[in-house]
C-alpha cells in the first residue's frame, strides 16, 4: 500500500524552491499532489500541414529545422530568436523573445515537433514561443497535455514532470474508495485508471470517464455527509422545546405593518421546529427586500420570552448594527434587551457585552465573525441566526451553535439558489422560502445601456444627486489589469468622478481589499448622507440598507453573473423614491443580450438564477465567489446535474437502507467520508 500522506517534498523532482509553490497551491501531501486536477487540455496528438494553419490558432507541426538560430539583442537582456522550419507544404518561421538559452538547441537537418500559437501575416505563416521535443521524444507534444491552475514562478512543464513522479510512486497501488457495487452499477472507472486518465489521458473519451468517476465520487460524499448531518439533527440529537404558551401572533399583532402570506407561512414553519424536541436546522431563502429580517426578530422574540438567548451573526458591521437598530425597535416594548458585539470594540464596552450575556442579561446579541470568539459565553443559548449565509461555512455555524445545547438554527440567504442545488449546497437544512415581496415595495426601473450612453447616465446621477438622492456605481475590479483594460478599476473611476466629473459632490470608494474598519466608516458616512456617490466592487452587494440611494449603477454588467446583478440591484428601491438600476454593457454577443433584457424584464430572483443556470451553465453561476458552496475540486454543479441527479437518487437509496453506512457493502464510503469529512464538520 501507497503512503499517500507522505510530505509532497520527498517526491522526486520536488526540491526545497518547488516544495513552497506546491505549499501555495494547497500541495502538501502526495495525495494533495495526485488529486490536484487540471484546468484544461491541450489536444497536441495531431500533427497539421503548414499550409493548413490558420491565424490565431494553437497547432502541432512536425517539421525539419532549415536555419541556424539568429539572435537579435537590444535593450538590457532582451532578445528576439528567429528560425526556419519546413514540412513538404511550406515554411514557417518560429519566434522567441527573452530565451536566450535555446540559441544553440536546434540543429539545421534535425526534425522536430514544435506546439504553439500560429500568426499569419501577409501570407507568410509564423509561430511564437513554441514548446517542442525533439523528434519521437513526446514529452511536450504529440498527446494530450494537462493545464494546470498555477502559481506565480511555477511552470506548467515543471508541475507536470513533479505530476507524473508522484503518479509513478502510486501507479496501480491506490486503494478503491468507491464500493464495487457503486462502480458496476454506474459504470464508473476504477480509481487507479481514473488517476492517471485525468491527468495524461490517452484520449479525449478516457477523460470523460475518468473525470465522470471523480464527479461521481465528490457528490456523492458531499450528499451523505450533508444527509448524515441532517439526520443526526433528525433523529439524534434532542433540541429545546420552546414554550407553545408564548406565541408569535403577539409581535405580528404589533407591528405598524402587515406580513405577506409567505412571511406568514415561513414563521409557522419556524413555530412548528421551534416547539417541536428535535433541534430546528432551517434554511430560509428570500429575496432582496423579502422582508426575511422580521422573520428573525419574530423567532428572536419566541426564543427570549421563552428563558433562551439568541444569536444573530451578520456579515458585516454596518449590517449588524442594522439590524441591532431593527430587533431593538420591535423588541424592547416587550422587555427584550438586544445587545451589540463587533470586533474593533472598546475594551471596556466589550466586557460589559460579555459580562451581560454570561448572567443573561442580554436576551439578543446580534454582531460579527465577533461572536464566534472562544470568550463569548451564553447563559443560555436557544437560537442562531445566520445571515447571508455564503459568508459563513459550515464550520463557523457549527462554532456557534457549540454555544449553546443544541441550539435552534436559521439560515438565511438572499441568494435564489435553484431547488436541485439548494437540495446538495444545503443538504443538511430543511429549507423555507419568501417568494412574494411586500407590497409597499417600489418597482425599480432597470435600463442596460451600452458604453455610448455614458454622458447621459452621469447627467442622470448629477440630476437625482441634486434632488437630494444618492448613488452606487460597481465596478468589476480593484487595479489596473492589463487582460481586462477596458474596466475601470474602483478608484481610478473615484478619482475621476471626484476631480473631472462630480467636484461639486462628495465621492468616496470602497473594494474588499481595505480594512474593515475602513469600510465601515465609509458606509456609515455615505448612510447618514456625507457621501452622494460610492463607487464600490460587489462588497456592497450584502445587506447594506440606505433608503435614500435611488440609483445603482453597474460598469462592465456583462462580467457579472444575473443573480449577482439581481443582488446589486436590490440595494435600492429600499425608501420612498422611484429607483433605478442602470446596467452599462459592452459587447454585442447574443448571451450578453439575452442577459440584459432578462434584467430589465424580471425582478423575481428565483426566475432569473434559473435563466442564469440556464444560459452560462458553469461555475460562473455565482459570481467569482462561489456563494456558500463547498469547494469541489472538480465537479461542476451547472454542467454536472446529470451525474448530480443520479448521485441524489443513489444517496436516497443508500440512506434509507444504511443510514449510518455501517453495512459491510458500504465500508469504503463510510472511510472515504471520515477522511475527507471529519475535520470539516463533525459528523
Amino acid at each position: 500500500m501507497v503512503d499517500l500522506k507522505q510530505d509532497v517534498q520527498y517526491i522526486k523532482g520536488v526540491g526545497p524552491n518547488n516544495v513552497v509553490l506546491l505549499h501555495k497551491l494547497g500541495i502538501n501531501t502526495l495525495e494533495d499532489l495526485i488529486t490536484f486536477f487540471p484546468r484544461n487540455y491541450e489536444d497536441r496528438s495531431k500533427p497539421k500541414k503548414i499550409n493548413e494553419l490558420s491565424d490565431g490558432e494553437e497547432a502541432l507541426i512536425d517539421v525539419v529545422c532549415m536555419t541556424k538560430m539568429n539572435e537579435a539583442r537590444f535593450g538590457r537582456n532582451k532578445s528576439i530568436l528567429k528560425m526556419l522550419v519546413r514540412d513538404g507544404t511550406g515554411d514557417c518561421v518560429l519566434t522567441w523573445f527573452n530565451q536566450s538559452y535555446l540559441k544553440n538547441k536546434f540543429q539545421p537537418g534535425e526534425r522536430y515537433q514544435f506546439y504553439g500559437k500560429v500568426n499569419v501575416k501577409y501570407g507568410k505563416i509564423g509561430m511564437s514561443n513554441p514548446v517542442f521535443d525533439k523528434d519521437g521524444l513526446n514529452k511536450n507534444t504529440g498527446k494530450i497535455i494537462p493545464i494546470y491552475p498555477l502559481t506565480y514562478k511555477l511552470s506548467q512543464t515543471r508541475l507536470r514532470t513533479i505530476i507524473e513522479n508522484g503518479l509513478k510512486e502510486v501507479n496501480g497501488k491506490l486503494v478503491e474508495t468507491i464500493p464495487d457495487y457503486i462502480l458496476k452499477e454506474y459504470n464508473l472507472e476504477d480509481i487507479n485508471t481514473a488517476t492517471k486518465q485525468i491527468h495524461f489521458p490517452t484520449d479525449f473519451n478516457q477523460y470523460t470517464k475518468a473525470r465522470r468517476r471523480f464527479v461521481f465520487e465528490e457528490l456523492l460524499t458531499v450528499q451523505l455527509a450533508l444527509s448524515s448531518l441532517k439526520a443526526r439533527y433528525d433523529k439524534e440529537l434532542d433540541g429545546i422545546q420552546f414554550d407553545a404558551n408564548v406565541r408569535m401572533s403577539d409581535v405580528i399583532n404589533d407591528l405598524p405593518f402587515k406580513l405577506t402570506k409567505a412571511q406568514l407561512r415561513v414563521l409557522e414553519d419556524i413555530d412548528k421546529d421551534m416547539e417541536s424536541k428535535k433541534p430546528m436546522n432551517r434554511l430560509l431563502q428570500g429575496d432582496v427586500g423579502s422582508g426575511k429580517t422580521i422573520v428573525s426578530v419574530i423567532a428572536a422574540y419566541k426564543a427570549a420570552k421563552s428563558g433562551y438567548q439568541a444569536a444573530i451573526m451578520a456579515p458585516t458591521a454596518i449590517l449588524a448594527e442594522q439590524h441591532l437598530h431593527e430587533f431593538t425597535n420591535v423588541l424592547s416594548k416587550f422587555g427584550i434587551k438586544c445587545e451589540l458585539l463587533l470586533g474593533g470594540m472598546r475594551a471596556k464596552k466589550r466586557r460589559e457585552v460579555l459580562e451581560g450575556l454570561k448572567n443573561g442579561e442580554i436576551d439578543v446579541l446580534i454582531g460579527t465573525h465577533a461572536l464566534l470568539v472562544e470568550d463569548v459565553e451564553f447563559k443560555n443559548l436557544g437560537l442562531v441566526v445566520t445571515d447571508e449565509q455564503h459568508r459563513f461555512g459550515v464550520r463557523q455555524r457549527t462554532n456557534i451553535v457549540a454555544k449553546g445545547a443544541n441550539p435552534d438554527v436559521l439560515v438565511m440567504t438572499a441568494t435564489p439558489i435553484p431547488r436541485t442545488l439548494a437540495l446538495i449546497l444545503y443538504g443538511d437544512l430543511d429549507i423555507s422560502i419568501i417568494d412574494e415581496l411586500p407590497p409597499n415595495r417600489k418597482h425599480i426601473e432597470t435600463y442596460p445601456v451600452t458604453r455610448n450612453f455614458e454622458r447621459r447616465v452621469e447627467e442622470f446621477i448629477r440630476k437625482n444627486v441634486n434632488e437630494g438622492r444618492q448613488a452606487y456605481v460597481v465596478c468589476p475590479l480593484v487595479e489596473e489589469n492589463e487582460e481586462f483594460e477596458n474596466f475601470q478599476s474602483v478608484v481610478e473611476l473615484a478619482e475621476k468622478y471626484q476631480q473631472n466629473i462630480f467636484p461639486e459632490f462628495k465621492v468616496a470608494y470602497l473594494h474588499g481589499k481595505m480594512k474593515q474598519k475602513e469600510k465601515d466608516e465609509i458606509m456609515q458616512e455615505f448612510k447618514n448622507g456625507e457621501i452622494q456617490i460610492l463607487v464600490s466592487t460587489t462588497v456592497i452587494e450584502v445587506g447594506v440598507n440606505v433608503p435614500n440611494a435611488n440609483i445603482m449603477v453597474v460598469q462592465n454588467a456583462e462580467h457579472f453573473g444575473l443573480a449577482q446583478l439581481h443582488q446589486l440591484r436590490g440595494r435600492v428601491g429600499r425608501g420612498e423614491y422611484q429607483s433605478y438600476c442602470i446596467l452599462i454593457f459592452e459587447g454585442n454577443a447574443t448571451t450578453t443580450r439575452e442577459r440584459m433584457k432578462i434584467m430589465k424584464e424580471t425582478d423575481n430572483g428565483f426566475v432569473i438564477a434559473e435563466k442564469d443556470l440556464e444560459l452560462r451553465g458553469s461555475g460562473e453561476f455565482f459570481g467569482t465567489r462561489q456563494h456558500g458552496l463547498p469547494e469541489f475540486k472538480i465537479a461542476n454543479l451547472f454542467e454536472d446535474v446529470g451525474v448530480l441527479k443520479q448521485v441524489q437518487e443513489l444517496a436516497q437509496k443508500i440512506e434509507n437502507n444504511d443510514l449510518k453506512l455501517e453495512k459491510e457493502e458500504n465500508q469504503r464510503l463510510n472511510k472515504l467520508i471520515k477522511e475527507k469529512f471529519e475535520e470539516r464538520i463533525s459528523i
